[in-house]
């Protein structure tokens, strides 16, 4: 029963429990900690309620979520919370994603749902991407020297991180039947949502692996293809890597590079690999479509955030490129790539 009993309109605890319990994890197949996100936003919004509108708590329904209370709660995340303008731009998102939801399990809240969606949260201050050079990358990745089987193990580790742009999440869950060594040599990466992508891997690359499989994994076609590619000992038999144990070994990595490479950062973390090497990809002149597909984006505004701070040399390189040329034709752009370059933010 998705409606108040006593007075008829759809009841709001009734498509909260519904929205965070069933659509969330079941059907749209999100993270808990996604959906403890949604939960914590929805409570955020019900504690503004009951504290500074004085509603009784028993009583909070879609009447409340009119688009004059949302503004209030918004200015009261930044005036009385001091909540940065990234979560307030998360909170918001997470009340318009449930009023989109309860439009459309009851067609007489679209109207609420709509005006939800007009909402424009602050904008945040961009921050330039944090990505290192490659005097930097190759410090990083030559830290480990290989002296020892841990040593090589990590080394290895980091090729990859770097290589594939995985996430760590992705790197710790790659097991034997993800890697494919014959060319073209690939690896299958498993994401977000449980969704799989191909990503070549470099001929250099392909060695260091076959080397490494030689080491840690010399029985490997006779071995389950879920054994995890990077694993430590525990008992005699091999577990995975924890985030924390792929975070640990960048951080000891970055160490190491600095006393060669004194700009590598001081804070480095896993996935500055990952941006470096979507950054890598972008100053070579790879098209940003292969690039979302490499790095597992849904949608280019996700990647596009990778990279909106060009360094001063690529827009000394992109104006040369744009500046006419003797014999230059002077053609009209086709209309796709004129929808493309204003499409462009």
């Amino acid at each position: 029963m998705k409606r108040n009993a006593a007075s008829g309109a759809p009841d709001f605890y009734t498509f909260a429990r519904g929205f965070l319990h069933t659509y969330m994890p079941t059907i749209r197949r999100l993270s808990p900690k996604t959906v403890e996100a949604y939960r914590i936003s929805l409570e955020c919004f019900l504690t503004f309620l009951t504290d500074r509108e004085h509603v009784d708590r028993a009583r909070v329904g879609f009447d409340h979520f009119d688009r004059t209370r949302l503004k209030a709660w918004m200015a009261w995340l930044a005036d009385d919370k001091h909540y940065s303008a990234r979560t307030i731009t998360l909170r918001i998102s997470a009340i318009k994603s449930f009023m989109a939801y309860a439009a459309a399990e009851d067609v007489s809240l679209m109207a609420l749902s709509q005006a939800a969606r007009t909402l424009k949260a602050p904008s945040a201050p961009r921050k330039p991407i944090e990505y290192l050079t490659e005097n930097e990358t190759r410090a990083v990745l030559a830290a480990f020297t290989g002296r020892t089987g841990k040593s090589r193990r990590n080394r290895m580790l980091l090729i990859l991180l770097y290589d594939t742009a995985a996430r760590v999440g992705e790197i710790i869950a790659l097991t034997l039947a993800d890697l494919s060594l014959t060319k073209p040599g690939h690896v299958t990466l498993t994401g977000k949502r449980d969704k799989t992508r191909i990503v070549p891997l470099t001929d250099k690359t392909i060695e260091h692996l076959r080397v490494y499989l030689k080491e840690f994994h010399p029985n490997a076609a006779s071995q389950p293809g879920t054994r995890p590619v990077f694993y430590s000992l525990r008992g005699g038999h091999p577990v995975g890597l924890s985030a924390d144990t792929v975070a640990a070994v960048v951080t000891q990595a970055a160490a190491t590079a600095r006393q060669t490479c004194p700009t590598v950062p001081a804070r480095i973390h896993c996935h500055m690999l990952r941006k470096t090497k979507a950054m890598d990809l972008y100053q070579h002149g790879i098209p940003l479509p292969i690039i979302m597909r490499l790095l597992g984006h849904e949608n280019a505004a996700t990647a596009a955030a990778f990279y909106a701070f060009a360094t001063i040399d690529m827009m000394r390189a992109a104006v040369d490129a744009a500046t006419p040329t003797p014999g230059d034709t002077g053609q009209p752009l086709a209309e796709d790539t004129l929808d493309a370059l204003y499409s462009l933010r």
